[in-house]
């Protein structure tokens, strides 16, 4: 017997959340109470003569997997384009608009939600009300326009993240920049198009707010953030097996990649950063072009994007497999460092007491642990005076929203230690990076378990790696 859609949505509502959780078209890590409770939030920060709108992402238009934006996403969990979410804080309703059913796409490409699916979504959800994404302008036309004075409008004005908001920020600087492109941000456009056709609407900035109500993880968030935190480090303990001289930075990335879809992650949180040598230096090099090169540091920063959830987490090691007296010397360093911010972390403090606090320790350490190298020992001095290796947020982003420098610390916060040292003279530069969250009555090492201390590193990339087995890095071989 076949059962339609509305059959199978009208059932799910007298069903226990397990049945309605197998759902295979809505995720699975939260319920309707946690996006209600958020949305409960934005109501909180508005006021109750205000709404707000929020849009979703975009079909690209091609056949990648379409990723909801982390703003639309974090209040609704719903994966569908071209969605929007109309809160209202005068009755604290909250309304989603999707596009209807598109039977011939969902021939080839499945079903997924659509406006018709009113009793599903509602309690999927949470929200009140489920219409098609075409009623949005009428329902702001009654919101006050009808029956003046109209109620504030919030909407984000930020650029819709799927990466990180700084990320997207410099390519909005490169469009404008171009004379023959110069075309404007999505969220621009929607604010023109609300000015034109609703101008008794005094329209504000949501990002905001948001980014504000993102800063503090939930108990779901962090272990999301855990999972993709377990991901990063066994793509980077994989690719310290893998690695030898010869090798290609690409396969290294190959590697990793292997292990974050293997494990379920749709796609990575950043593109993935793997130097050598030189290429280290760079801060955000990409190209992974390079082969490695015997008695070089190789450095690896990546994460997946794991169900809308990243990591941080950075290493480097000897292409070779052992540490040279200077590379170990500094990397000692670096290492001695990165334990010291983490002992100074906790609730109630700010990034600047932990790097001030820190950096006395260092000066004890050096004191006792001199560096033989002149230029190193310089530069390792030089890094207690910069103010980044406490970095920043990590969440639904990798550079995550909400301001962090110069907050007391709260439970529930993550964030990455990052203590690093340049050498000009040698375009030398050594870091690492861990995964902190700080808890109730101090800080935990989400990344703890990637090995970071010199000979665990050196015994670690000595084990067979994934690479050496596999009959395939053909290219490697073959002439060039």
């Amino acid at each position: 017997m076949l059962w339609s859609r509305m059959a199978i949505a009208a059932l799910l509502v007298l069903v226990a959340p397990s049945a309605a959780a197998q759902d295979p078209h809505f995720q699975r890590d939260f319920i309707a109470a946690d996006f209600t409770e958020r949305r409960a939030r934005i109501f909180d920060a508005i006021g109750k003569n205000a709404i707000a709108v929020v849009q979703g992402g975009a079909d690209t238009g091609d056949l990648s997997t379409f990723r909801q934006t982390n703003e639309f996403y974090y209040l609704t969990g719903i994966e569908v384009p071209h969605a929007f979410l109309l809160l209202d804080g005068r009755n604290r309703r909250a309304t989603v608009y999707l596009p209807n059913r598109d039977a011939d796409r969902e021939k080839t490409e499945g079903a997924t939600l659509a406006a018709e699916d009113v009793d599903l979504v509602k309690w999927l959800a949470g929200v009140d009300n489920v219409r098609a994404s075409g009623d949005l302008a009428e329902e702001l036309a009654g919101s006050g326009l009808i029956r003046p004075p109209a109620p504030l409008l919030f909407t984000p004005l930020s650029p819709a993240e799927t990466v990180s908001r700084d990320t997207l920020l410099a390519g909005q600087s490169s469009r404008f920049s171009d004379p023959w492109d110069g075309g404007g941000s999505r969220e621009g456009r929607f604010k023109q198009l609300l000015n034109a056709r609703f101008p008794q609407f005094d329209v504000r900035d949501l990002s905001p707010i948001l980014d504000a109500l993102r800063l503090v993880k939930s108990a779901k968030e962090i272990a999301l953030i855990r999972t993709a935190t377990r991901l990063s480090g066994m793509a980077i303990i994989e690719a310290m097996r893998s690695t030898q001289p010869g090798i290609r930075e690409y396969e290294l990335d190959a590697a990793a990649k292997y292990i974050f879809f293997l494990n379920g992650a749709r796609g990575e949180g950043y593109a993935s950063i793997i130097g050598g040598g030189r290429n280290a230096y760079i801060g955000h090099y990409w190209r992974k072009s390079a082969t490695l090169e015997d008695g070089d540091l190789l450095l690896m920063d990546y994460a997946p994007d794991y169900r809308y959830y990243t990591s941080d987490v950075a290493r480097m090691w000897p292409v070779n497999g052992r540490y040279t007296a200077e590379q170990r010397e500094l990397s000692a360093f670096v290492l001695a460092y990165r334990d010291a911010l983490f002992r100074h972390t906790r609730p109630g403090v700010t990034s600047d007491q932990i790097l001030d606090r820190a950096a006395l320790d260092m000066e004890k350490y050096l004191a006792s642990h001199p560096i033989a190298n002149p230029a190193h020992a310089a530069a390792a001095r030089a890094s207690l005076k910069f103010r980044r290796h406490f970095q920043h947020s990590v969440g639904m982003a990798v550079h995550d929203v909400g301001v962090l420098r110069g907050v007391p610390l709260k439970p529930g916060m993550i964030f990455t230690i990052d203590p690093m040292v340049w050498v000009h003279e040698e375009k030398l530069y050594v870091r690492i990076e861990d995964m902190a969250l700080v808890t109730p009555d101090g800080v935990e090492n989400l990344s703890d378990f990637v090995p970071s201390r010199l000979d665990d590193i050196e015994r670690t990339i000595a084990q067979p790696g994934m690479l050496q087995s596999q009959p395939g890095a053909y290219l490697r071989a073959a002439p060039q």
